[in-house]
């Protein structure tokens, strides 16, 4: 399959080189705002005052982009070491790092979060490093052509709530940095889109190889998909506020992942020439689509009832 694979792949590295956007993460941190740790300091929500949910939405990006090494170990395992893949994986490895430091500066600049929960929360992740677990070449991609669009909504999203937070608050220093955070994240989610279009597009290649084996890929992913970042201290209790905020959670997940990807891109339900296992996959994948479709319009609704009514 990585055979089969390795002409696309080669074409999509050439076009991300070329439309990809070079930036310097120094650039996105607001350094004039920062002062001295003293030893003895104790950190303050008051330091830098946001909404609870969107120190989560910080807390969490930032530690999914600290358990980089284990990533890059899953996917030379499943992508392999040699030619092309190494160079990709190299690629993207520089880039995702690239984003961990811009966002870790940038917290530690304005004093988002407890620089010292943080580190021993960091420590927690990267000596954990907890992955998905890949059960194939196609698998992997499949996980993380999800996954990357997953990551570039969260960030996209998050500093959409920091933009708000700009216009909203009263103090100066506070208003220049969630304009700092809202580009940093905006720059980084560009990033993440042009990753999900290399593996969303690597399937796509894969799909006229191997139909059977990249449906039932899809089939476990629809149903078996996590976020980044189960390791992460507290990780429920963070994952219910970025929910309840809108910047990631189900409904999201459905409209703004599956359809557009698994429907309409993969176009799973009119994939041909499929073993009879991989047939029954595809059946039970659109059953599972339409019934996540049932349940994310019933979450949407609900949320536009509890806005309207705090609005009321």
């Amino acid at each position: 399959m990585l055979e089969s694979l390795a002409p696309k792949a080669e074409e999509l590295v050439e076009r991300h080189m070329q439309t990809r956007k070079m930036w310097m993460p120094h650039e996105f941190v607001p350094w004039t705002l920062g002062q001295d740790y003293e030893q003895s300091y104790e950190w303050q929500s008051d330091d830098f005052p946001m909404p609870d949910e969107v120190r989560s939405a910080l807390f969490v990006n930032l530690l999914t982009e600290d358990n980089l090494p284990f990533y890059v170990r899953d996917i030379d395992e499943f992508a392999g070491k040699d030619g092309i893949w190494r160079h990709w994986t190299g690629v993207w490895t520089y880039e995702e790092q690239r984003h961990s430091y811009a966002m870790r500066t940038y917290i530690e600049a304005t004093r988002a979060i407890d620089p010292v929960t943080l580190e021993k929360a960091r420590e927690v992740q990267v000596v954990g490093g907890e992955v998905p677990n890949v059960e194939s070449t196609i698998d992997g991609f499949v996980y993380v052509s999800l996954q990357e669009l997953a990551t570039r909504i969260a960030h996209l999203k998050t500093g959409q709530k920091l933009r708000e937070l700009s216009k909203e608050s009263p103090n100066e220093r506070h208003q220049i940095a969630a304009q700092m955070g809202y580009n940093c994240l905006q720059r980084i989610a560009a990033d993440e889109n042009f990753h999900y279009l290399f593996y969303r597009d690597l399937v796509s290649e894969a799909i006229t190889v191997d139909p059977s084996k990249v449906v039932l890929a899809i089939q476990n992913r629809v149903e078996n998909f996590a976020m980044p970042g189960t390791g992460i201290p507290g990780f429920t209790e963070h994952a219910k506020r970025i929910a309840k905020a809108g910047i990631y959670n189900p409904a999201i997940h459905y409209q703004d992942i599956l359809v557009p990807v698994v429907q309409r891109h993969w176009k799973v339900g009119n994939i041909t020439g499929l073993s009879a296992e991989a047939a029954q996959a595809q059946e039970d994948i659109m059953v599972r689509m339409e019934r996540l479709g049932k349940i994310a319009a019933r979450l949407t609704s609900r949320q536009g009832e509890a806005a309207l009514a705090k609005v009321n």
